[in-house]
């Protein structure tokens, strides 16, 4: 199951992108926003990145005008690794090296058609493992600090 989770100024793409998914036979819990309105990025950033971090959701996307605030939002949560991508080389990377488990766009900077590219990239490719295991668990460990 994808989580995915909104602010206002994601809205309209997460509806986009909730779409694409479906159609794709992607499992997708909706984590709000669920309109237009003005709101706060933390309160649907947050319970979508408890929930895979949690187990209960496989990976996440967040989206907001930016996707900066949803990216810090989600690194906050201890086990997620969120990576705000504006491209499918780095959506691509960000999996193979650095096994994120979230994706976090800025709908005001990204359009639709890239930014489900981006989805897509993100989505079907793997982590290779190898030296970046080692990279992950140093950096991992930081969460065990107080």
């Amino acid at each position: 199951m994808i989580a995915i989770a909104c602010d206002h100024g994601g809205y309209t793409l997460k509806q986009t992108v909730i779409a694409h998914l479906t159609e794709q036979g992607y499992e997708v819990k909706d984590f709000g926003c669920n309109s237009l309105d003005s709101c706060d990025y933390p309160d649907f950033g947050i319970p979508a990145a408890q929930a895979v971090a949690g187990g209960s959701c496989e990976k996440g996307i967040l989206i907001c005008t930016t996707g900066i605030g949803m990216c810090i939002t989600a690194n906050k949560v201890r086990g997620i690794r969120c990576a705000l991508c504006g491209d499918t080389v780095s959506a691509s990377l960000t999996r193979q090296h650095n096994d994120t488990n979230m994706l976090a766009i800025g709908a005001g900077i990204t359009g639709p058609n890239l930014a489900l590219a981006i989805v897509d990239t993100w989505l079907n490719t793997a982590f290779v493992g190898g030296r970046h295991q080692r990279r992950i668990d140093k950096f991992m460990k930081l969460e065990e600090q107080p």
